[in-house]
């Protein structure tokens, strides 16, 4: 559901409305419940602020806890953390004033002007910059629309919508709006510009980095070429952001978040060869930005096979994900090596193959108490499958 300006403000006037949901279950049982209960406390905006307090429930390690957003705002918003990383980012760059021209609820702002930089943030939606003044604090922001410049900061950042009718836009120029128009309505601005990270960017002159948050691919963020980043005096043109929160089922705690980037000026100088004790499936943001070598390389890991994403090694790397190998089997004869394991359960990881991990789950009919993992690659030109001990970070 969304939410009107005069829900926002009536809500930010009224703090204790939410501290009050806070103490419902909100569930789908409780519903008619828990309306009744609000629209005594809070009349006509009972609605609104269970709309309210169900998104920060679901947001909880995404966006801060005290923020005002419905649930369709909060699905379409940056990460906090990777915002802030954008902001610490630009901040070292020398960055010194920004303008978010697709603000919504002002998660870049805030980021922004929490890392010390002057910042601006704009929008259409009149009820997305009331969300925007309340959750930033200050009134730094402005309705204008994102392809007609209403600012004059060297830096723009924009988030076109990535989504149409439910279905999620492949098509650069289908974007809303549209990559080429919003390129061409900033000619003197450096961009730093978020896209759905399945685009094809192949004609992009300036670094494409791809982000992931706890394992899962959030964006692809495409800067011109004074912002890429910069080795030996080389742009970069693929990097990777790597984030990991401490837990993502907890509220948001920015002290304890890590952070690990990797980039295309980085030694890929790796062997392929047989699987060693580990085998590592990369984070999704890495192979998305092709640096698979890359990471590899940084941590002493090599390829299976070259066209392949599964690295393996000998050590597990400290804080990376991966599979200890029990033995390798073709891929008809996991069913039988499994129930000489005792397997009742697996996590199945595929990659180069062309089979379906519940179908495979389906036809191997595990009746153990054993937990495995099995992953399943192709080496050269054949399919093999590596039984493995469950998923343990290094």
């Amino acid at each position: 559901m969304s939410l009107s300006a005069a829900e926002v403000a009536a809500i930010a006037a009224h703090p204790e409305w939410l501290d009050e949901a806070d103490q419902l279950a909100l569930t789908k049982k409780s519903l008619i419940a828990d309306s009744a209960h609000l629209r005594q406390h809070c009349g006509e905006f009972g609605r609104a602020v269970i709309e309210v307090a169900a998104a920060r429930r679901s947001a909880v390690s995404k966006l801060p806890g005290d923020w005002i957003f419905s649930s369709e705002a909060a699905q379409q918003a940056t990460p906090f953390v990777v915002a802030l990383a954008r902001a610490r980012r630009l901040a070292h760059l020398g960055v010194e004033a920004v303008a978010d021209v697709t603000c919504s609820i002002g998660t870049e702002v805030a980021a922004i002007d929490h890392e010390g930089l002057t910042v601006v943030g704009s929008d259409l939606d009149l009820a997305r910059l009331a969300m925007a003044r309340h959750n930033v604090g200050k009134n730094i922001f402005a309705q204008a629309d994102a392809l007609q410049p209403a600012f004059d900061a060297p830096v723009i950042v924009a988030d076109p919508a990535r989504r149409s009718g439910g279905r999620r836009i492949t098509n650069p120029e289908d974007l809303l709006p549209s990559l080429p128009a919003l390129i061409a309505a900033w000619p003197d601005k450096e961009l730093a510009i978020k896209c759905a990270p399945g685009l094809d960017f192949s004609e992009w002159s300036g670094e494409v980095a791809v982000t992931s948050v706890d394992g899962a691919v959030k964006e692809a963020c495409l800067y011109t070429p004074g912002l890429a980043g910069v080795t030996d005096g080389q742009s970069v043109t693929r990097s990777a952001m790597v984030i990991q929160t401490v837990d993502k089922h907890r509220p948001l705690e920015l002290s304890a978040v890590d952070v690990q980037t990797y980039d295309d000026t980085m030694p890929d100088d790796v062997d392929v060869r047989a699987a060693g004790r580990y085998i590592i499936d990369p984070d999704g943001a890495i192979v998305r930005a092709g640096l698979v070598r890359h990471f590899a390389a940084a941590h002493g890991l090599w390829q299976l096979d070259e066209r392949i994403a599964h690295v393996s090694g000998d050590v597990l790397p400290q804080g990376i994900a991966g599979f200890e190998v029990i033995e390798q089997v073709g891929l008809k004869q996991v069913r039988k090596a499994l129930a000489a394991l005792d397997c009742g359960s697996v996590e199945i990881l595929v990659r180069g193959v062309d089979v379906n991990p519940d179908a495979l789950r389906k036809q191997w009919k595990l009746k153990g108490s054993r937990a495995l993992a099995v992953v399943v690659t192709r080496i050269g030109r054949s399919a093999t499958a590596f039984i493995c001990q469950p998923r343990e970070i290094g």
